[in-house]
């Protein structure tokens, strides 16, 4: 393969079709392994890459994490993202580009995949907001690139678990982190009021309740709890309806929760109403407390802490 040398410096802007009829590499799409020169290509475009689940960005720990390429279903790594992955090995160099309008780009600099670590998997949402899917996200340390100040990305994945208290107001969940431009579902309305007015009534009998903001080591998005009653060490998950579906994944929530506590809590579920006897049974079975509201306090069913 011969080599031309690379002439574009950092902060240059120009068209990619330029780029492209220089060095070669796919025209369309964000990764473009070049057949004519020894590089990949790569191009971002926050703007437009949140609209397919794509959030690149410069990372606390001086990275620039980028998205691999697939807009649909869990992200492999084949074609564009083997490319990143093998480049040290095939010989090729990375060079970003971010975009600045229609068919122009910004050259960012030069790069190379990050020998530890080099990429993690996280979860976004496919194309128009679809379903959410694994997607990679690799770790891009710069060789020839300016790092403008500050970081970009909100979240940056902590080499070691990370927990801290939040207050229960704080209205984000965990669907923020994945899907940060969707609406809340009215499902999600109605669990923050009930964990405001469960609150308020643990508050009242003298216990002091948080939620728990939790970063396990190599995550790049929190997992966060609706409740944990410090006072009787409680986990306390919200299900907004009282669905078999709902409740199957408030127990997975709890116990994926409980895990990072130490001592271990107990586990408790919330829910507007008495749910059938066999969810009430399935609950009894994993040592998981049902609560729900009943006249002026609570009901609470199971086996209680």
């Amino acid at each position: 393969m011969s080599v031309v040398a690379w002439d574009i410096e950092v902060g240059d802007v120009l068209k990619r079709v330029d780029v492209h009829a220089r060095y070669g590499g796919r025209r369309q799409g964000g990764i473009g392994p070049s057949r004519v020169e020894p590089v990949v290509l790569l191009f971002t475009d926050p703007a437009k890459g949140h609209r397919h689940g794509y959030f690149d960005g410069w990372g606390k720990d001086g990275c620039y994490h980028y998205a691999g390429e697939g807009q649909v279903g869990d992200q492999k790594l084949t074609q564009g993202n083997l490319a990143i992955l093998k480049h040290r090995q095939d010989g090729r160099d990375l060079h970003l580009f971010q975009g600045v309008s229609s068919g122009v780009t910004k050259y960012v600099g030069q790069f190379e995949l990050a020998e530890n670590d080099p990429y993690y998997l996280t979860d976004a949402p496919e194309t128009n907001d679809g379903p959410v899917r694994s997607v990679i996200m690799f770790r891009l340390q710069p060789m020839k690139a300016e790092q403008p100040a500050g970081v970009s990305l909100p979240h940056t994945p902590e080499p070691e678990l990370f927990v801290q208290e939040v207050e229960i107001e704080q209205q984000y969940t965990e669907r923020t982190y994945v899907e940060p431009h969707r609406e809340p579902y009215e499902a999600e309305r109605r669990e923050s009021k009930l964990v405001r007015e469960y609150a308020d009534y643990l508050r009242a009998a003298g216990h002091d309740v948080v939620r728990q903001r939790i970063a396990p080591a190599g995550e790049l998005k929190p997992i966060i709890t609706d409740l944990y009653d410090k006072t009787v060490n409680r986990l306390v998950e919200a299900k907004g309806t009282v669905t078999r579906e709902a409740i199957r994944m408030a127990i997975g929530q709890l116990f994926d929760y409980g895990r990072h506590f130490d001592p271990s809590p107990s586990r408790a579920l919330l829910v507007p109403s008495k749910p059938r006897p066999d969810l009430i049974a399935l609950c009894d079975f994993v040592d998981v407390e049902v609560i729900w509201p009943e006249g002026d306090g609570y009901h609470e069913a199971g086996n209680l802490a």
